[in-house]
């Protein structure tokens, strides 16, 4: 299959060097010194104390690729509408597009059905530039759960993690879903096909809510804040209330609050990907983390008072900081 991954991050271009190297023919889209770096020397990947080397091929223009089967997007959701003009060069009748960002996802309402069936989100897609530009019928939902750094250009350390779960939006158990998951297990990847993939977004979400704020506002790492006994009961606050969201919308959740914050806590001294972004200048997926969950709490009538606390300081945070969200 013919795979590109559009945004060779720390967890694109891990992604792209597994999957290269286990035979797929793969092209990653990337820019700058991490870029140049690869076309160098190509991707080294730092995993379990040892060190390995994967040459995908390279692009910095997405036009020069072509139509692919799978398109990954491994971009931030704040570069979404940035790219998305980009994406239908990309595309033919049956090319999947595979969204791998954090949060909520624009799409998350597409064929839901209910009442809430295909609302839209001002915080994700305020002006409608990315559902225009990919059509929801190519959407695989993706949620990913490795972490992994860019230690220096062209370097990528793999420090935990190695599922990347798969949905599709209206929950069946498509052949495409199927043919990827093969693909990824076999670049030695987990990963499972769920049937209700939203109630694992929710899972994922409801530590990414409270952890990545508070760690942004604190510079402090998982364990500086589940040992802390006031930030913890803060942050569970903010998970309680980011569950009572998720409750309304019917999701089930299957991992508890309290269950959720000991997870936090045995990665221990981690920092997370908002508070790395933070620190290195770069703009902050607050949206898709904590924005969207504040106006799904007002679209449903929900008090949430602690992600709303959490949410302003974020964001008086960044525009002292002249970062953009």
């Amino acid at each position: 299959m013919k795979i590109a991954i559009y945004g060779a991050g720390a967890i694109g271009a891990l992604l792209g060097a597994k999957l290269h190297l286990s035979g797929e023919d793969v092209t990653l889209i990337a820019r700058g010194p991490h870029l140049k770096a690869m076309r160098e020397s190509g991707i080294t990947v730092v995993e379990n104390g040892e060190k390995y080397t994967a040459y995908p091929a390279l692009a910095e223009n997405p036009q020069e690729i072509g139509p692919v089967d799978y398109l990954f997007i491994t971009v931030k959701t704040n570069g979404l509408e940035s790219i998305a003009k980009n994406i239908p060069f990309l595309c033919e009748e049956n090319t999947a597009v595979v969204t791998a960002q954090n949060g909520i996802p624009w799409w998350y309402f597409y064929g839901i059905g209910g009442e809430f069936n295909n609302t839209k989100l001002n915080s994700l897609d305020p002006n409608g530039i990315i559902e225009s530009n990919i059509d929801n019928k190519r959407i695989i939902g993706c949620i990913v759960y490795p972490s992994a750094i860019i230690t220096e250009p062209g370097v990528v350390t793999h420090i935990e993690g190695d599922r990347f779960s798969l949905g599709e939006p209206d929950g069946s158990i498509s052949n495409r879903c199927k043919d990827l998951s093969l693909a990824l297990i076999k670049s030695g990847f987990k990963s499972p096909i769920r049937p209700n993939l939203r109630n694992e977004i929710w899972v994922k979400l409801m530590g990414n809510i409270a952890m990545n704020p508070i760690s942004m506002l604190t510079r402090g790492n998982l364990k500086d804040i589940t040992e802390d006994r006031f930030i913890r009961k803060f942050a569970r606050q903010v998970m309680v209330e980011a569950e009572s969201v998720a409750t309304a919308l019917g999701v089930q959740m299957q991992v508890s609050v309290d269950q959720r914050l000991e997870g936090a806590n045995s990665v221990g001294e981690h920092k997370t990907s908002m508070l790395q972004d933070y620190e290195q200048g770069r703009p902050i997926e607050l949206e898709s983390i904590i924005g969207s969950v504040v106006e799904l709490a007002d679209i449903l009538g929900i008090e949430v008072p602690s992600i709303n606390t959490l949410y302003g300081l974020s964001k008086m945070l960044g525009s002292n900081s002249g970062i953009y969200f």
